[in-house]
């Protein structure tokens, strides 16, 4: 691993990846040929939070948030940090003053493949984490990493400006070339799905709405008026 900076970037555009925040992390997921999403151990540190930015990526040793600090003089407003580890970690490797960091650089998340802490705070501050556990356990600043490498987060291959979606549902992750091409899906896909809300609330069956019948019959699904007897 080189030990190195990348200062500077191309991210994806920032219109597309506002597109793809008010669809959210499942419609995205679908959109996106169902490919992207990150293992389902990642989860937010406090509920209801949501982000969707451009990754600036970390990676970083286990029990060790150096490069972290290194990594925010390199974010701009509408990023999202994304911190992956050499290394398994559980370690409190994010906390409050770090997240008051990010925030006055205009950064909308983080994800890390490893932990956080200072849980009540982050609420409070309206600083969203997604992380793999919660730990009071602290971290040292002792060995060099990188910032804007590709890296892998939570099974994920992540590259420097991807689009991040991230929210209860989980985080997805958009390659930069994609990203105008799911929008477009999801937003197509989204406005489907409203009208199929609209049929199942006024009573309709999903059965019938989507033609399941005749495949269930196919497949051997009997339905009896009464119970069989021996």
């Amino acid at each position: 691993m080189k030990t190195v900076v990348v200062r500077n970037i191309k991210r994806a555009d920032a219109d597309v990846v506002k597109r793809l925040g008010a669809l959210g992390a499942s419609t995205v997921h679908e959109a996106y040929g169902r490919i992207g999403l990150m293992k389902p151990y990642l989860r937010p540190a406090w509920a209801g939070g949501e982000a969707a930015g451009t990754a600036v990526t970390v990676l970083a040793h286990p029990g060790d948030n150096w490069m972290i600090h290194v990594a925010v003089e390199q974010c701009q407003p509408g990023d999202i940090l994304v911190v992956g580890c050499t290394a398994d970690n559980t370690d409190g490797m994010f906390g409050d003053l770090l997240a008051t960091s990010l925030m006055a650089r205009g950064v909308v998340g983080l994800v890390i493949d490893a932990g956080c802490r200072d849980v009540k705070s982050l609420r409070e501050m309206g600083f969203p984490v997604w992380s793999k556990a919660i730990s009071a356990k602290g971290t040292v600043k002792a060995t060099l990493g990188a910032v804007n490498i590709p890296v892998v987060c939570a099974g994920i291959n992540v590259e420097p400006g991807d689009a991040v979606i991230a929210d209860d549902d989980g985080v997805m992750v958009v390659r930069r070339k994609d990203a105008g091409e799911v929008a477009v899906k999801g937003e197509k896909r989204h406005a489907d799905e409203e009208g199929k809300r609209k049929l199942l609330a006024s009573g309709a069956l999903g059965l019938d709405m989507y033609n399941m019948r005749e495949p269930l019959a196919k497949a051997g699904l009997v339905y009896l008026d009464e119970p069989e007897t021996d």
